[in-house]
């Protein structure tokens, strides 16, 4: 068995920006609380995940250096749902907070 933390992760992401314009974001890592580059996204440059136990991981969004957004994904026991629960400041300095449930289907 490989380790998560010796595995690189390919993550890409498409979302809808503010303007409601798509956008597509890339982060290839390790869940081993490194910084790793992130590419599309013009509002974090860098992002860091790390296991913090069988089915919690917490990750933390950069940009230039400072911590814009963190948070945690913690999958169900049984597996059947995750739950991402997100904090941070957007870029016009605004706070936020969010917690969104996702069941496996």
């Amino acid at each position: 068995m490989v380790a998560p933390t010796e595995v690189a992760i390919i993550c890409p992401r498409r979302s809808l920006a503010n303007d409601g314009k798509p956008t597509h974001d890339e982060w290839t890592g390790k869940f081993d609380g490194k910084d790793y580059a992130v590419t599309g996204n013009p509002n974090s440059d860098m992002r860091s995940y790390t296991k913090i136990d069988d089915h919690t991981l917490g990750f933390n969004v950069k940009k230039g250096g400072k911590v814009t957004t963190s948070g945690r994904v913690v999958v169900a026991a049984d597996g059947k749902s995750r739950t991402v629960t997100v904090s941070g400041t957007d870029p016009t300095g605004k706070k936020f907070t969010s917690t969104a449930v996702y069941d496996k289907q």
